[in-house]
């Protein structure tokens, strides 16, 4: 069974940006530069990112890009010695949170083919395989799984949403 650690989530800035670009680093075969992600936070409107803090380390961290009524992930990463302690669920928990403040009906997300953890931890909140992207990794050609949720407003999501909100609940 997975250790559950109770991290503070919360928008990214600036200051984040070395510790989230050594988590991408170390979890991803091309990882985004660092200035991606300066560029993202200081001027693109339809980004919102969040990072994952234990302390004052920065453990985790997500974005998404609101198209129009879409919240699509765009960059989900944990660090390797505080993966499997559910910082991947309270990331993705706030992610629907912020995705329903800002006016998304729906997230959707491509993932590896192979990675079937993050597969099962996005079905787990009501993702479902739409599609797929034939060679959509540069690094090895791996095709992606574009997943989504039905719509954020549906029942089922608020319920899958509640349950995960009293799993952190103080």
């Amino acid at each position: 069974m997975a250790l559950t650690a109770r991290v503070l989530i919360e928008p990214m800035n600036l200051a984040d940006v070395a510790a989230v670009h050594e988590i991408e680093r170390l979890s991803f075969t091309t990882p985004w530069p660092a200035y991606a992600f300066e560029q993202e936070l200081k001027g693109n409107r339809l980004a919102h990112y969040l990072v994952a803090r234990a302390g004052d380390a920065v453990v985790g961290f997500a974005g998404v890009w609101m198209m129009v009524d879409e919240a699509h992930v765009t960059t989900f990463g944990v660090h390797p010695r505080w993966r499997r302690q559910s910082i991947g669920r309270q990331l993705l928990l706030r992610l629907g949170e912020l995705a329903l403040s800002i006016g998304a009906r729906r997230m959707t997300l491509e993932v590896r083919e192979s990675n079937a953890g993050a597969q099962a931890m996005y079905r787990g909140f009501g993702f479902e395989a739409a599609g797929r992207r034939r060679a959509y990794y540069t690094d090895d050609g791996e095709d992606a799984l574009v997943m989504t949720t039905p719509d954020l407003a549906d029942p089922t999501m608020r319920s899958i949403m509640e349950a995960e909100r009293g799993r952190w609940a103080t």
